[in-house]
């Protein structure tokens, strides 16, 4: 594998980072939902940004900065720091397939969308499944701090457990 480039997501790279997006599904069980329709899933209006990780011409992983929702991850950090949803984004869809893990490709995404949102004063906010335990390592290596604990809900009364993070200060 090439030296893996993250750019500014573009219209274009639909089909690839949903092509990209299966991949992680098969190997990773993530995400949980959306899969059915994997390019939907990625293309949100709340996304407020999104940004894609690219190598030998192919999508490799993507990441997004959502607008805050009443997720519980926004909840927890509005009551824990007094902040108002207006100062939040939520950190969201970051997947990576398996040949550009080694490559720091997952920290690449995530620095992107840190750097995005204190250029406009938001804090970032993430839940993460208990079952994603590389992800957790990624985020607690890069100084996010854990704000507590809730329970995804998805598809037909399904649930699993997740943590929720706030993106480091500085």
């Amino acid at each position: 594998m090439e030296s893996v480039v993250v750019r500014p997501f573009e219209d274009s790279d639909l089909p690839g980072a949903a092509s990209a997006l299966v991949d992680v599904h098969e190997t990773d069980g993530y995400p949980v939902e959306g899969i059915e329709d994997p390019e939907a899933w990625i293309r949100s209006d709340d996304t407020l940004a999104a940004w894609v990780a690219e190598s030998d011409g192919k999508i490799v992983g993507h990441v997004a900065v959502m607008r805050a929702l009443h997720e519980a991850a926004v909840e927890l950090w509005t009551k824990q720091s007094g902040d108002d949803e207006s100062h939040i984004g939520v950190l969201a869809r970051l997947f990576v397939v398996r040949t550009a893990r080694k490559h720091a490709t997952g920290q690449q995404l995530t620095e992107a969308a840190t750097a995005y949102a204190r250029a406009r004063g938001l804090r970032l906010v993430l839940d993460v499944m208990t079952k994603d335990a590389s992800a957790i390592r990624l985020y607690e290596r890069l100084g996010w701090r854990k704000i507590g604990e809730t329970v995804h809900h998805y598809g037909d009364s399904e649930s699993i457990p997740a943590v929720c993070y706030v993106s480091p200060t500085d």
